[in-house]
């Protein structure tokens, strides 16, 4: 099948990401010019997180025909990316990047024909610094000549002339000048390779795995802020677990599930056009069984998430094709509105989560991530309809039963599951409130325990008291009323001098917070912050430099303006 390019012309994607370049001009504008390229989440298959270096061209293209052989890409994962360890350690005489000849005996050209042969897009990996993270020539600065001549712009036009629809960019050994900060190094870097990429007269997807490197730390939540105007996606945390040969059967269930929980707080940076990467999807290969591998797909859309396939195809089962190829869940990751989920209530053992769709409809999904069976049952108020005899069409959309007209959904949820609804409200439902948990995570992202399968414990849910461990309880559902009030059951948060209390709700300013990007809950009467100290009672402070203390992850809107 010829390779049939589906992007739109560059000229009218270069143009719109002009307003971008050189600074953060809000969510609109950037994700305006970003549409224009990876409208919805992309899809695909890359090897690292199955084969990391060990892998050659034919093993790229043994998966890239089970993508068609199963299915797959016709179900929408349709780019092949090469990662780390294609090149070899120094470039040529020209200073062009060299194809390990181990690897890619023939170069590079003829997998990106092939690939392109078989209908789907072509996808490649290098880094923003000196050296890729295995050692390998990287696109920066040199490392010992700090402001010295960089190649993003050379490889770029390689790329380019390879035929290259999808470029990964890591961040290790990133130069940074003298008094430059990491911050500033990083931002410059993937500004240039931007730039370079709009110069190459190709619309290429670009993955920035910036954030990653500042997971943890103050600047992370800028990084989150600038990266937007460069590319499409982006890496912000811990790398999914990797596939161990040596241990195929090794769960990485947990990998999975604390990928998920730095994910979900951050739907306040995405729109459609720039999306939170939350890494691989490796559902479906060792170490994760068929229950594991539907939450997996069920949360990562409900995340509106890239679906980037990363095991071993051949060796999927045809119960594991069903699931990543299942039509609705994937509908769900692509709809149109872009929207993340919000969370609407943390248990220790469960999460449920809602999500808009374009069409009206809504999709719901609980996680179990305990191990027991989970009885379930929601009821509509649970999803934020206050109407009275409100009912809705729902769709179980795993097994695709659909149910008319129903006062709840009830499901028997296995350990490790996820179920997952798409519902369609009726005229006595009314619009939606914006309820849900409102969360900070303590400790940092960046100490987080894989091994503990309970990423729970790292989120605490804001209640009366303060911040405290998520139960579940009514005390931890809050409603975002228009005006900016945060109300749990008939009381209000407000700023009493140094405190933050629940008072009767009236309309006075210390009952207004203003929510901004870096995820500050800003008092309107004195301009200071809600302060939650790691396990204890909320004050209102002068707002810091993104200080963990005040960030929180407030319900996404549930109501769609079209």
């Amino acid at each position: 099948m010829p390779h049939t390019n589906r992007f739109p012309s560059l000229a009218a994607a270069s143009a719109a990401l002009l307003v971008c370049l050189g600074g953060w001009t809000g969510p609109g504008a950037c994700a305006a010019a970003a549409s224009r390229l990876a409208a919805t989440p992309p899809m695909g298959w890359n090897d690292w997180a199955h084969y990391q270096c060990h892998y050659t061209a034919a093993t790229i293209l043994a998966n890239a025909r089970e993508l068609v052989r199963t299915g797959l890409a016709a179900r929408g994962y349709d780019t092949v990316t090469i990662d780390d360890c294609w090149m070899t350690v120094r470039r040529d005489s020209r200073g062009n990047l060299q194809p390990d000849p181990a690897r890619f005996p023939h170069g590079m050209q003829p997998v990106a024909a092939a690939i392109h042969a078989l209908g789907l897009k072509f996808g490649i990996y290098e880094d923003a610094g000196y050296a890729t993270c295995g050692g390998f020539a990287g696109s920066g600065e040199p490392r010992d000549v700090p402001g010295g001549a960089a190649h993003f712009l050379a490889d770029a036009r390689l790329f380019a002339s390879w035929g290259v629809d999808y470029l990964k960019l890591d961040g290790c050994n990133v130069s940074q000048r003298k008094g430059e900060s990491a911050n500033d190094a990083y931002r410059a870097a993937y500004r240039a390779e931007s730039s370079a990429l709009r110069q190459v007269h190709r619309p290429i997807v670009f993955s920035e795995s910036a954030p990653a490197y500042f997971q943890g730390e103050p600047a992370w939540y800028d990084v989150l802020r600038w990266v937007r105007g460069y590319g499409q996606l982006w890496r912000e945390g811990t790398d999914i677990d990797t596939y161990d040969a040596k241990d195929p059967a090794r769960s990485r269930f947990a990998s999975v599930l604390w990928n998920y929980s730095y994910n979900l707080p951050l739907g306040r940076f995405q729109t459609p056009g720039n999306w939170n990467d939350a890494d691989f999807i490796i559902g479906g290969d060792g170490g994760m069984t068929l229950a594991e591998t539907r939450s997996q797909l069920a949360l990562w859309s409900m995340m509106s998430a890239p679906l980037i396939l990363s095991s071993d195809l051949g060796r999927l089962t045809p119960a594991a094709v069903r699931i990543l190829g299942n039509r609705a869940v994937l509908a769900v990751d692509q709809d149109p509105l872009g929207r993340m989920a919000t969370l609407l209530r943390r248990s220790p053992s469960s999460d449920v989560l809602v999500k808009p769709l374009r069409d009206g409809h809504y999709a719901v999904a609980v996680l179990n991530r305990g191990a027991a069976a989970l009885a379930v049952r929601l009821l509509p108020a649970d999803l934020g309809f206050v109407g009275r005899g409100c009912r809705f069409d729902a769709r179980n959309l795993w097994s695709g039963a659909r149910r008319p007209a129903v006062a709840a959904l009830r499901a028997d949820v296995a350990a490790h599951d996820t179920a997952i609804w798409s519902i369609r409200p009726d005229g006595a439902c009314g619009a939606p409130a914006r309820i849900g948990a409102i969360t900070r995570i303590v400790p940092s992202p960046a100490d987080a325990n894989q091994a503990n399968p309970d990423p729970a414990r790292y989120t605490l849910c804001l209640a009366a008291a303060g911040a405290e461990e998520c139960a579940g309880a009514a005390a931890q559902t809050w409603r975002v009323m228009r005006n900016g009030a945060l109300r749990s059951g008939d009381r209000c948060l407000a700023q009493r001098g140094d405190q933050a209390v629940l008072a009767a709700c009236r309309s006075t300013a210390a009952q207004v917070w203003h929510y901004d990007l870096l995820g500050k809950l800003i008092n309107s009467a004195s301009g200071r912050c809600l302060t939650g100290s790691a396990r204890g009672a909320l004050a209102v402070g002068a707002c810091g430099d993104n200080l963990p203390s005040q960030i929180w992850s407030l319900p996404n809107s549930m109501t769609v303006k079209e």
